[in-house]
């Protein structure tokens, strides 16, 4: 029996689990979801694309990851902050955080 059209789209290409940290929720309001994304950055591309402010408050101008913010993938802290090309499994999951400083 042939993979039904749902599996083999899965199959072409990852469906990451990303999360963006109470922090980041403050300014811009975006839901858990998974979405596809061979990379952080195709993955980051889905959600500007549904949210569109959140580009400007976690990329800067060069479409870097901004100072303020980290990205974890499946536990370990993403290592490609300026190309974003930190490559993602079918099941990845991503937490977005902002950092915190203070004294």
């Amino acid at each position: 029996m042939p993979p039904k059209l749902s599996e083999t789209r899965q199959a072409a290409q990852p469906m990451a689990h990303i999360v963006f940290a109470p922090s980041i929720q403050r300014h811009v309001e975006v839901p858990e979801q998974d979405l596809p994304g061979a990379t952080l950055g195709g993955l980051l591309e889905g959600v500007f694309a549904r949210y569109p402010r959140l580009r400007g408050y976690l990329l800067d101008d060069q479409g870097g990851l901004r100072r303020h913010v980290t990205v974890f993938i499946d536990g370990l802290r993403l290592r490609d902050r300026h190309g974003l090309g930190d490559a993602l499994a079918a099941d990845s999951e991503v937490y977005v955080v902002q950092a915190l400083s203070g004294g």
